[in-house]
């Protein structure tokens, strides 16, 4: 039997949900009525959130098609709409929109009990967002949850079309068939910006280069979605030029779903080395020059 699920609140305010594998720093803002109100509502849905998963676990690990079946879960099919726009053209599972999807979850549960006029649920550095007008939302971009230091900053407006933030890269949670340290996307929800950040980082590669070590994913965590997949375990050192192919590649990726219309901007880093895709900014462009990214006060580190 697992444990019950943990609501602790923090030394600043804001509260953390734990349950198994999910993790959730939450933060609303407005009157103290609402805003104690919005946590209740978060609480009393995320009791639930596991379960329901667990429930349609096999489904969820299995590849998204066209013909997938319907998940009965409110979350599961948050999930599969998410992958939806990319399983034409890329291995994907519902999976790798589930951190985004449950963050989604619970601040709907917010803004449906209380009128907030900003909130935040952040499941891992997969943040959903609630902005509004006039409010924004300053975000610090992390390479290394390890040893975290910001390699970049944005802000988002309520009048900007983004309400969802997600990281994802080879040190992160969950298994990455690429090198990024990092690929910190927008979107307009967390879910997509979940599912885009983890095909992005997966084309930030070098195939076949003997510094970066890979392990299928299936030796590494029986039930991993993603099977006999060879996952990155671990990268060498790589010189300039091979950290420039790498990132090319992951902005072209990146570059094609901004194009699509599935996500709104993407910043990639590798080493020292960073580019940024959307954002006004042209593909390829220094992080560190580029006006999308600002000195922000508060910002709220994601990766």
């Amino acid at each position: 039997m697992r444990e019950p699920p943990v609501d602790r609140r923090l030394s600043d305010g804001r509260r953390h949900f734990h349950d198994g594998p999910i993790d959730l720093v939450i933060e609303a803002f407005g009157e103290a009525r609402a805003v104690e109100a919005a946590y209740a509502a978060a609480w009393r849905r995320f009791a639930t959130v596991l379960d329901e998963l667990c429930t349609e676990l096999p489904l969820l690990r299995a590849p998204s098609t066209p013909t997938s079946p319907r998940p009965r879960g409110v979350v599961a099919r948050r999930m599969t709409a998410a992958v939806a726009p990319f399983h034409a053209e890329r291995f994907v599972t519902p999976m790798a929109a589930v951190a985004g999807a449950v963050a989604e979850e619970i601040l709907a549960a917010m803004t449906s009990a209380a009128r907030l006029t900003r909130a935040y649920v952040n499941d891992g550095g997969d943040i959903a967002l609630h902005l509004e007008p006039g409010e924004t939302f300053a975000i610090g971009m992390v390479d290394r949850a390890d040893r975290p230091s910001l390699f970049g900053r944005a802000t988002i407006r309520a009048s900007d079309p983004v309400r969802g933030v997600a990281t994802s890269g080879w040190r992160g949670r969950s298994f990455s068939l690429g090198i990024a340290d990092a690929v910190t996307v927008l979107a307009s929800s967390a879910a997509g910006a979940d599912a885009a950040a983890t095909l992005i980082a997966n084309a930030v590669d070098l195939p076949g280069h003997p510094a970066i070590e890979r392990t299928p994913a299936r030796d590494l965590d029986s039930q991993s979605d993603l099977g006999d997949l060879l996952v990155t375990t671990e990268v060498g050192p790589l010189v300039a030029n091979e950290i420039d192919i790498a990132l090319a590649a992951g902005a072209l990726e990146a570059d094609h779903w901004r194009r699509a219309g599935v996500i709104e901007a993407v910043a990639l880093r590798l080493g020292e080395a960073s580019r940024l895709v959307g954002g006004g900014a042209k593909p390829y462009k220094s992080v560190s020059r580029d006006p999308f990214l600002h000195d922000e006060r508060n910002a709220h580190a994601v990766g």
